[in-house]
């Protein structure tokens, strides 16, 4: 069997260690490994290599992705998936890997309406907001970076009394502003998924400083309702009277070693998508759910939502008091 493997849309922490396991595992069971550059893009673009065992040699511990990644606004186009198909079939692979997020799968998806090779997809992504399973590769690393990040933060807010907004990824979910500010003890956290009441929080931060706490800060998901945290710090500071400080942690989230967890849960994904494709499975992302290896069809991992942790969100307001 010939199987492409290939990372899409944003970089995760593990991606790396995923490849390794595929190629590896691939090689160990008799199968040729190819690696696509450069996202879907790089697989219009032709951009295609042998991946041998020593291909992957000491890239477990890496950061980002040995295969390099990126969006393709031609895959979007029906044109575009109908010549990746094309170039599946005249480069006669019978089966392809993808590593990445919701754009990702989606991008599969439509991608078996024109090619009938195996399909699998992987769950990478720092926003762990993909259907069908527990955690996404990449994710732990993102949060154990925030928190690092936010700790030192701390420091200075309590050091100068002072309030202040620290907003990490997610664009359509919260599940690292929640597992961060949980982590953290903030007094609030702002995410897509619930409404974000700027009075209450003015009267909480107003409160606390009455009781004696000196200091506030606030985990903020960039795609918060009322906006990012630089949005949600002005029409604050306005409400409470003191000026609300901001740091934004951009992409230092996105970047470092790959933590124990994320390794794991890589290898373990990486090397079941080969035993996955030897049975034939098709047309599936694999994930981990309750510790349990799973396979959910395409269509609902990005159909569905995937829920926060709604009772880890209700201890916000008793864990800052």
């Amino acid at each position: 069997m010939k199987v492409g493997v290939l990372t899409s849309g944003g970089d995760s922490p593990g991606m790396n260690a995923c490849i390794r396991a595929i190629v590896r595992v691939g090689i160990s069971r008799g199968q040729h490994i190819f690696g696509i550059h450069g996202g879907l893009q790089g697989l219009l673009d032709r951009h295609i290599s042998t991946l041998e065992a020593r291909s992957v040699a000491n890239i477990v511990h890496r950061g980002g992705t040995i295969l390099t990644t990126g969006r393709s606004e031609e895959f979007r186009t029906t044109e575009g998936q109908k010549k990746a198909a094309r170039i599946l079939r005249e480069e006669m692979f019978d089966a392809l890997i993808a590593l990445g997020g919701n754009g990702t799968m989606q991008a599969l998806h439509k991608l078996q309406q024109y090619w009938d090779g195996l399909i699998i997809g992987l769950p990478g992504t720092i926003d762990n907001d993909v259907y069908g399973t527990d955690y996404s590769i990449g994710f732990d690393t993102a949060v154990n970076n925030a928190i690092d990040a936010v700790d030192k933060i701390r420091d200075t807010a309590q050091s100068f009394d002072r309030i202040f907004l620290i907003e990490v990824m997610g664009r359509h979910s919260g599940q690292i502003a929640l597992h961060v500010g949980i982590a953290c003890g903030a007094d609030v956290i702002a995410i897509p998924e619930t409404k974000t009441d700027l009075d209450l929080i003015a009267e909480k931060i107003i409160a606390g400083k009455k009781r004696g706490k000196s200091f506030a800060f606030i985990v903020v998901a960039e795609g918060d309702e009322e906006g990012d945290a630089h949005t949600i710090a002005q029409k604050l500071s306005t409400k409470i009277g003191e000026k609300c400080r901001v740091s934004v942690l951009g992409y230092i989230q996105r970047g470092g070693n790959p933590t124990h967890h994320d390794r794991i849960l890589a290898t373990r994904l990486g090397a079941y998508a080969i035993e996955c494709l030897l049975k034939g499975v098709s047309g599936v992302m694999l994930g981990m759910i309750n510790g349990e290896l799973t396979a959910t069809p395409l269509e609902e991992t990005f159909t569905k939502k995937k829920p926060i942790d709604q009772w880890l969100f209700s201890l916000v307001d008793e864990l800052s008091i």
